[in-house]
This record gives structure tokens, C-alpha cells and sequence, in this order.
């Protein structure tokens, strides 16, 4: 089998790559677009350690057991403003999709909605469904609980998840805004992307087993765990995804969520994730908040810059630009996801160069 050369990728065409090689893995297809969707529009914004990049893993833990890629995920309790989902351990971006749907519907009634899902697993970039919220004129905020790989404060070793948390607006001539970020200083896919490229670390991403910071990624996830974002302030964020992700929902909280790949691959890891949409109409017309969001944008371009500094971003700005660029020209994926990416070739029996 040829091997994978470097050069972009139509979005499209990585799209069905994805889409095949999860139905061949036995998916239905209507579950593989919608994961592939998610993914590769990770890549678009350039967010590759939580694209493309995971695919090969995630079928590993349909062949392992740990993933059912024939579950049918189920609404088991609901209200006129909230539900909670059951992922009944589906690849993960087909509850989500579905909670952010429903949250979506429960915002138009009610003006704001909740979706929460219990046995899940990894659903990628929080981002994606933070944003679509935006395509509805809603306000959009995802998050996820994970398993222990971050310490706390005064804690030798991993006490929570690095917990993702996202949110997006809507605005009028601007890009919406959105964040995506991990509540650790560093997402741990960051770590390992420096470990496979063989890149050091700064000193302020991981403590070692006795809770001091340390540098050295030879034997993580083994040893080592991730430093909250901003000391106690990320840690206190990431608590608080855990009570609206996990407690609330029924999912798995801390130390019993299972690692989702790695020596627990075959079993069920029971991420719960949360989803919210405000439903701008109902409390201010749609055009005056995109005027008043455009109006802050402007404000913030405006600010005076640093030395040596020509441009302010706003949340997300680099996303869409990047995401604009791939659309029009294709994506300059990674030497690590294009091995990735080749070896999930390899395992469904796929040209890899059909994707160029």
C-alpha cells in the first residue's frame, strides 16, 4: 500500500475517506457522516489533535468492544427545558449531535435549553457543537466530563479531567465568537503530538508523581498528570463541568470514568456531556444583538496593540479564517495525523491516496 505524501486534503474527500472507513468498521452510514462531519470540520479550524487524527483509535474501540457502532442512543427522561440522553456507548459525536439538537428545540420553547448524555465516551472538539447553536441564531455551550488526568491544587496526582468546556455566539458581519478549551493549561493530545514528533514540553503542562512540575513525557499518561488552567480557577471550572456533564446526568464521576483508549479500550468509559442553547429571539430582536456582538468586536480590533503587535484576535477568529482557507484550498494536515490517517488506512483496507 503506497504510503501518504504531504500536500492538502479536500475537506470533502477526507469526509468520505472517514465516512467508509467506519462503515466498513460497521456503521451505520447516517452515524458515520455525522461523526465524520465532526471531525473533519475539527480540521478545518485546524484543531488537529482532536480531528481526524482520533478516527483510527476510535474504531480500535469498536473492534475492541468498547464502542457499540450499532447503538441507537435514547431520550430516558425529559422536560419542556432540559433532557437527558442515554449513549448506550455510541461512537460518541451521535448522542452529542443529538443533545445539541435537542437542546436547540428545548431553547425555541422555552428560551433556554439543557441536554445532558450518560454513557458516552470522547466526543471530540466541544466547539463543534457549541456552534451549532450559532446556525440558529442561539447561543451554544458544550462540555464533557473525561477521566482523572489532571491534578488539583495541593493534590499529588490526577483528581479530575481536564474537562473540555466551549461556547459560541452568533454575530452579524463578524465571525462568530467561540472558545474551545480544555481546563488544563494544556489539552493532554498537545502531549502527545510533542511525544510522537519528539518535541519537548514547557514546564508548566505536568506535575510528576510527587505532585512538582516536570518536563519530561516519557512515561505519560503512565506517569504524570495534566496542571489546571490558571491554578484553582481551572480546577474550579472543570468541578463545575463535572457537576452539569456527570453528577447531573448520571454518567460516570472522576476516578470511574475509564481512560477511552489505552488498556481499558474494551470497555465501556461512560463520559457524560452537557449541552446548552439560549435562544437570542426570545429576549432581545436577533439583528440588535449581532449589532451590539459586531459593536464589541470592532471595539476589541480597536484596542491599542502591544509593541510589535498588529492585530487583536477575538475568540475563534483563527478558527474560522483557518476553517475558510480549507474549505477554499484544502487542509495541510500534520505529519501525525497524516500517519494517523495511514494507518487507519492500512486496518480498513483503504488507498490512502485517494485523498489527494
Amino acid at each position: 500500500m503506497a504510503n501518504m505524501t504531504s500536500g492538502r486534503i479536500w475537506p470533502e474527500k477526507l469526509h468520505a475517506f472517514c465516512v467508509t472507513a467506519m462503515v466498513k468498521a460497521g456503521m451505520r452510514e447516517a452515524d458515520a457522516r455525522i461523526t465524520a462531519d465532526v471531525l473533519v470540520t475539527t480540521d478545518t479550524w485546524g484543531t488537529f489533535t482532536h480531528g481526524t487524527k482520533h478516527l483510527r483509535a476510535y474504531l480500535r474501540k469498536v473492534a475492541a468492544g468498547g464502542i457499540d457502532p450499532q447503538a441507537v442512543p435514547q431520550v430516558i427522561a425529559e422536560g419542556p427545558a432540559w433532557a437527558t440522553v442515554d449513549g448506550v456507548k455510541a461512537m460518541a459525536m451521535v448522542p452529542s449531535v443529538m443533545a445539541m439538537n435537542l437542546a436547540i428545540r428545548k431553547a425555541k420553547a422555552c428560551g433556554i435549553g439543557y441536554a445532558g448524555v450518560r454513557h458516552s465516551t470522547h466526543f471530540g472538539a466541544a466547539g463543534y457543537y457549541a456552534s451549532m447553536a450559532v446556525e440558529h441564531d442561539m447561543i451554544g455551550l458544550a462540555m464533557s466530563n473525561v477521566d482523572t488526568n489532571m491534578t488539583a491544587p495541593g493534590a499529588r496526582g490526577s483528581v479530575i479531567g481536564n474537562n473540555p468546556f466551549a461556547y459560541a455566539a452568533p454575530a452579524g458581519a463578524a465571525y462568530p465568537v467561540m472558545l474551545d478549551v480544555a481546563l488544563s493549561a494544556v489539552a493532554a493530545g498537545k502531549i502527545y503530538a510533542a511525544q510522537a514528533l519528539g518535541k519537548a514540553i514547557p514546564g508548566n503542562w505536568l506535575v510528576d508523581d510527587e505532585g512538582l512540575p516536570t518536563t519530561d513525557i516519557s512515561n505519560y499518561p503512565r506517569v504524570g498528570s495534566l496542571l489546571p488552567m490558571a491554578g484553582h480557577k481551572g480546577y474550579g471550572l472543570a468541578v463545575m463541568v463535572e457537576v452539569l456533564a456527570a453528577v447531573l446526568t448520571g454518567a460516570a464521576v472522576t476516578g470511574h470514568v475509564r481512560p477511552w483508549a489505552g488498556p481499558t479500550i474494551g470497555e465501556m468509559t461512560d463520559e457524560g456531556h452537557a449541552f446548552i442553547a439560549i435562544d437570542v429571539a426570545q429576549m432581545m430582536p436577533v439583528a440588535e444583538f449581532k449589532a451590539r456582538m459586531d459593536s464589541m468586536i470592532r471595539e476589541i480590533h480597536a484596542a491599542p496593540k502591544a509593541k510589535g503587535v498588529d492585530r487583536i484576535y477575538l475568540p475563534g477568529e483563527m478558527e474560522w479564517e483557518r476553517r475558510a482557507d480549507a474549505l477554499a484550498n484544502g487542509i495541510a494536515l500534520p505529519a501525525d495525523v497524516l500517519a494517523s490517517l495511514q494507518g487507519l488506512a492500512e486496518d480498513a483496507g483503504l488507498d490512502p491516496q485517494a485523498l489527494f
